[in-house]
């Protein structure tokens, strides 16, 4: 059978229709349990799982996936609302895929700010000036606002000097009250007060600001200048003061980018930085809020002094287009430093270490538009012979304690570009995942410059390091343990910084890395029927090189002789074979491959026998339990199929054991079976089973072979969903289930299903059942506990399935307890499903009724589909328990004849009830009594 789903909710839903099973929208609180439970049928048992979009516009699966028939998320977040998606499957037709829509609600703090009109900013603030005060908040529902001055709520219709509307693109959900002209009365408290009208028992919350004739927005100044420069190792201080605002301001200091400096201490405005580095250098805002017009913002630029990578260029002629040196052409000699700041740099010129002296043909420029900013050039115009030397560039801060960076250059009939090549044999690099590699380009020319590496073949890539380009001063890039996906070109270029600032010369080198092979299946389980032949096929998917070197056979370990070679294959062979040609008892084993491609090896295993498959479970099984309470046993209808029977010998039988759990004792029973075909149902009765223990059931089928594949599951007793077309339909609720049977949302408390074993120890004596009909501590039955906090009149309502009225009458059949001088009432209602929900009284009992359970037969006759409400309700005080048990809905009308008492009452131990009447008596009685009704 196909996979068929459908998802109900439990866990914490606030807002849940009557029909919790077609219901589509699941509504819970912030910060409670979401839990969704995929219910599933289907033969195999299908395999189920959920997955998450952001809205139901989308179909598709997210990537991540939970595989569990029960959703479960503690805490959740509002981002974590949407369209939840089960996809159940089990290979047979397509699979079913159910959703709902999770709406998480909450209800943010609000924020309350306070801003004048914006066409008059002069004079003093709040005086005959029109005030906004705005109200924001982040809610789910949209929240409803309530303003108030002091205690009054405002509007429009009260008071004409105020205006309440809701602006356009705005964030979030926002009210704006509007104090048109402020008038002496207007300066008071004002109260936004924000409601999403207390769903999923979300309360409300306000914000209060109060408006005074002295309210300002804020206003700072700084101790120091916007700009600040310092030199490393200096001791920063920066204050942020205050010079307006009412309220008080709250100052808060940031840094951007990334946050303040380890060891930087902000106290209120004052920002100190002990021993400040280059590092420390950016941007420090200061800010200061308090609700009332916008924040006021100042920004020290802090400034710490540095320099690093000092660089030079050689460029020829531009004019000319040259890239050599040539004497009579011009030469331009370029000299850059990264620092802070970047123009507070000076550049000096040397050359053969003395200072270069300006001339016509010799000038030195700064800021030139090709370079980047800040360089200095020295520019040698119609180059002489006499111009040749060692040229010296030196940078540094005057008047700080920053060391002087320089850079060298030499230009003489040997300075030419450079050229890049790769070394001989080294255009292919061939290494073993996992080993160093090295890739080489040879630079020559004077000066050197550096090389840059960088990835060819794949669009955007990255180097292992992570960068899109890398500088080796020596022309290597040498990789650690490299993996097969560093495969591929790699380019390498020269510099256009410290050499000749021309066309980058560049070269490329090829990087395989080899890898072991990849072979499919990685284990594969083979059955066969005995005496059939095997065909064993090991592939290779993927490997470097690509190719099987050698493939070698093992049989339980042992070596076997190399199978023979098809020509064909043996040319490029990409898979190896073994052909078996009779499966047998000695030939059934495990089987090994060995692939390799001399870089490494890789194995395929293959289980090979005659052995049946395991048998498959059938969980769809309707109503599998079958219990009589009062002997405490039940039955439990088991119902399987045998997965591929066609493909091994026919199974001959079963082997079942069946075993209580924690006990260690297992019961063994034969199943002899005719010839089982692929998808037919079978089925065996376990008896005796004890109520409510659980059971773990262990299937196995045998073939001439002998023993197959076992299969295992738990199997827990349950009782049948209360309907009336089934025919054995009592409920005893020993099940959690309870029958199908939930807690009313409407009522003061909720039905509780308690045992002997689970009774508190300290609950209220002489009241209550000591244990259910069965008189047994496992047993289960229903009560309501009446302690506090339950107080006189407050009511439970326990509300069974909806049925579909197929008859004219019905009989409710039940047992009760009512023990306790504080007993109330316990009510039988129907509920009507034709025209809306309408309650009638059907049965009705109160006061204490001793330390018995009696039996109660109640006629309905409902018109349409219906249910039924146990209703209990609480007395005068903590000694009014009341209990039921056995619960039976039956076709047609009540019995007539009173049941024999004995059967109808049953007294608990120790009650103290008093003895009913002798059967010498009752006969009698009876007789006189059928023939009255007669």
């Amino acid at each position: 059978a196909p996979a068929q789903a459908q998802i109900v909710h439990a866990g914490q839903a606030c807002v849940v229709k009557e029909d919790n099973i077609s219901e589509r929208v699941y509504t819970i609180r912030e910060g409670d349990t979401l839990m969704l439970q995929c219910l599933v049928t289907g033969h195999p048992r299908p395999q189920v799982r959920w997955t998450k979009t952001a809205g139901s516009a989308s179909d598709k699966f997210q990537e991540t996936s939970v595989f569990n028939e029960t959703l479960r998320i503690e805490r959740i977040a509002r981002t974590q609302g949407g369209r939840y998606y089960c996809k159940a499957e089990n290979g047979v037709g397509v699979p079913a895929i159910k959703s709902i829509r999770v709406d998480v609600q909450y209800l943010d703090e609000p924020m309350l700010t306070v801003h004048q009109t914006v066409s008059d900013v002069r004079g003093n603030f709040y005086q005959e000036k029109t005030v906004f005060l705005r109200c924001t908040v982040n809610s789910n529902p949209p929240a409803r606002f309530i303003w108030k001055r002091g205690s009054d709520t405002l509007s429009h219709s009260q008071d004409n000097g105020v205006d309440i509307y809701e602006p356009l693109y705005t964030q979030g959900e926002t009210k704006v009250l509007k104090l048109k002209n402020l008038r002496p009365q207007d300066y008071a408290s004002y109260t936004c007060q924000v409601s999403v009208r207390n769903v999923c028992g979300i309360p409300d919350k306000a914000i209060t600001f109060r408006l005074t004739n002295t309210t300002a927005p804020p206003a700072l100044k700084l101790s120091v200048n916007e700009t600040l420069v310092v030199n490393p190792g200096e001791n920063v201080t920066v204050q942020c003061l205050l010079t307006g605002g009412d309220p008080l301001p709250q100052l808060q200091w940031s840094h951007g980018p990334g946050p303040l400096p380890l060891g930087a201490l902000a106290q209120g405005g004052t920002l100190s930085i002990p021993s400040v580095q280059a590092r420390d250098s950016g941007y420090y805002n200061c800010t200061a809020t308090n609700n009332v017009g916008n924040p006021a913002k100042k920004t020290v630029n802090l400034l710490v002094r540095s320099m690093k990578n000092a660089t030079f260029q050689i460029t020829p002629d531009v004019i000319k287009e040259s890239e050599n040196i040539q004497l009579g052409q011009d030469l331009k000699l370029s000299c850059h430093v990264d620092a802070v700041p970047q123009e507070k740099v000076t550049y000096q010129w040397f050359k053969n270490g003395k200072p270069a002296r300006m001339s016509k043909r010799l000038l030195v420029t700064r800021n030139d538009p090709e370079l980047p900013a800040v360089t200095s050039s020295l520019e040698l115009i119609d180059l002489h012979f006499s111009d040749y030397g060692t040229y010296l560039c030196m940078a540094s801060f005057p008047g700080a304690p920053v060391p002087d960076l320089s850079v060298e250059v030499n230009i003489s009939s040997e300075t030419v570009p450079p050229t890049i090549s790769v070394p001989k044999g080294r255009a292919v690099v061939t290494v073993r995942e996992g080993s160093p590699a090295e890739l080489q380009c040879e630079v020559r020319g004077k000066p050197r410059p550096p090389v840059l590496w960088s990835r060819v073949d794949k669009e955007a890539a990255l180097l292992p390091s992570g960068l899109p380009l890398e500088e080796t001063p020596d022309g290597k890039l040498r990789l650690e343990r490299v993996s097969r996906d560093m495969s591929g070109t790699y380019r390498c270029q020269t510099a256009r910084y410290n050499g000749f600032n021309v066309r980058p010369r560049e070269a490329q080198v090829q990087l395989n890395v080899q890898f072991p092979p990849e072979v499919e299946p990685s284990s594969q389980d083979v059955r066969q029927a005995l005496g059939r032949p095997v065909l064993l096929r090991c592939s290779l998917l993927r490997g470097s090189p690509q190719r099987i070197a050698s493939a070698v056979w093992r049989f339980k370990g042992q070596l076997l002789p190399p199978p023979p070679v098809v020509p064909a294959a043996a040319e490029a062979p990409d898979h190896a074979e073994l052909r078996l040609d009779a499966v047998t008892r000695d030939s059934s084993g495990s089987y090994e491959c060995s692939v390799s491609n001399d870089v490494g090896s890789a194995v395929c295993l293959f289980q090979v026998s005659a052995k049946a498959y395991s048998p498959e479970f059938y969980f769809d099984t309707p109503n599998p339990t079958r219990s009589h309470k009062l002997s405490k046993n039940y039955s439990y209808v088991l119902q399987w199929t045998q997965r591929e029977p066609d493909a091994v010998d026919p199974v001959l039988n079963y082997r079942l054991s069946v075993r209580q759990l924690n006990q260690h004792n297992a019961v063994v029973k034969a199943i002899p079976v005719r010839r089982v075909e692929k998808g037919q149902l079978l089925e065996y009765i376990l008896t005796d089973l004890r109520v409510p223990h659980s059971y773990e059931v262990r299937l196995t089928p045998y073939t001439t072979f002998g023993a197959g594949d076992m299969a295992s599951r738990i199997i827990h007793y349950t009782e049948p969903i209360n309907s009336p077309n089934l025919s054995d339909n009592t409920c005893h609720f020993e099940d959690e289930k309870i029958c199908g049977y939930t807690q009313d949302l409407t009522d003061n408390f909720d039905w509780t299903r308690q045992n002997a074993l689970t009774q508190n120890p300290k609950r209220s004596p002489n009241t209550g059942p000591p244990t259910d009909i069965s008189g047994t501590p496992e047993g289960y039955y229903m009560f309501i506990e009446t302690s506090r906090p339950r107080e006189l009149g407050d009511r439970a309502r326990l509300v069974s399935p909806l049925y579909n009225a197929s008859a004219k009458f019905y009989c409710v059949s039940f047992f009760y307890h009512m023990y306790g001088k504080h007993i109330g009432s316990l009510n039988l209602l129907v509920r009507s499903r034709n025209k809306g929900a309408l309650d009638t009284h059907a049965w009705s009992l109160s006061g204490n009724k001793g330390n018995v359970w009696q039996q109660a037969h109640v006629p309905i006759s409902p018109s349409g589909p219906f249910q039924i409400i146990f209703e209990g309700v609480r007395g005068s005080g903590y000694l009014g328990d009341i209990a039921i048990d056995d619960v039976t809905l039956k076709k047609g009308e009540c019995p007539r004849k009173q049941m024999d008492p004995n059967k109808a009452v049953v007294v608990m131990p120790g009650s103290g009830a008093p003895c009913q009447s002798s059967p010498q008596l009752w006969g009698p009685m009876a007789i006189f009594l059928l023939a009255l009704q007669r």
